[in-house]
């Protein structure tokens, strides 16, 4: 097994600017470091290279776990699952007026924001903190 090094973590790190891919929390406000994350989970033939690797707060990883594809929910259909890497954030999301909650955009910005629990009570009330400063 190839362990990912500390180079490659503050490369990955760099490029995500320091927060995470999906909910674009700041690593500096999580309070714990953010975590690398495999687009493609090593179960499913990822393997730790750059190209497979993006920052994920605690949350938004364990809820990614193994996902790559989710269920939209309003159409029903087998989506990929927001790749941060490769895909703009503002494309799929966008916030609400008051900064508190993430608003999808697209088809894979409902089903992310859905399968991630991107605005779950807990999440809202640190950005509601958040937003004050």
């Amino acid at each position: 097994m190839i362990t990912i090094t500390n180079e490659l973590r503050q490369q990955v790190a760099t490029q995500a600017r320091y927060r995470c891919g999906y909910c674009l929390t700041l690593e500096i406000v999580s309070g714990i470091p953010l975590v690398l994350e495999h687009i493609i989970p090593p179960i499913k033939g990822g393997r730790n290279v750059e190209e497979n690797l993006w920052l994920a707060c605690y949350l938004c990883s364990e809820a990614k776990a193994i996902l790559t594809e989710v269920v939209d929910p309003k159409s029903g259909l087998v989506v990929p699952l927001f790749n941060p890497r490769t895909q703009l954030w503002i494309s799929h999301f966008a916030w609400s007026e008051d900064g508190r909650r993430v608003i999808r955009q697209s088809d894979i910005g409902r089903a992310t924001v859905q399968a991630l629990d991107l605005n779950n009570e807990w999440r809202v009330l640190l950005r509601s903190i958040w937003t004050r400063f």
